[in-house]
């Protein structure tokens, strides 16, 4: 029988394994905003684990363990990026307002990856647009999927 139909003891032993999170084979290029958040998330976290084990909620304690592992392994590997010394060039933390061929005008800030949320306007520096527009100036077209945007300014 398979172990998919297998019920499991009153314990909660199904959730003392949960695989871990994948890790991005990329460098772990944080914003100091960025780092901070790791750190905000792993303070977070200690505190969950720790409710966890004194209520005795497996299921919570098995995601906060998880999500610690996580954390700490994107903390050892975080690597600080300051923000350009100049805006000449879009580059790792550059903001970069953009206008697009439709005439719609878009700003995103490039950032790490478990920072990025395009909604809120940040992108990651590994994503296709932020690669598009590295090293480019005001004045500028980069390719955005089937679109061209122009550089028209670098904060």
């Amino acid at each position: 029988m398979s172990r998919a139909f297998v019920k499991e003891s009153e314990g909660g032993e199904a959730f003392e394994d949960l695989p871990d999170r994948p890790l991005s084979p990329h460098p772990n290029f944080v914003t100091p905003e960025g780092l901070a958040h790791i750190e905000a998330e792993l303070d977070r976290l200690q505190e969950v684990r720790a409710e966890a084990q004194r209520t005795g909620d497996s299921a919570a304690l098995a995601n906060a363990t998880r999500d610690l592992r996580y954390w700490t392994a994107r903390r050892a590997s975080a690597q600080e990026i300051d923000p350009p010394a100049n805006n000449d060039e879009v580059h790792f933390g550059s903001t970069v307002v953009l206008h697009r061929s439709d005439g719609k005008k878009l700003t995103y800030r490039i950032v790490g990856e478990d920072e990025a949320d395009p909604v809120k306007g940040t992108i990651s520096y590994v994503s296709p647009l932020a690669q598009a527009l590295m090293q480019k100036r005001v004045g500028d077209v980069a390719q955005a999927g089937h679109a061209e945007v122009e550089i028209v300014a670098i904060k």
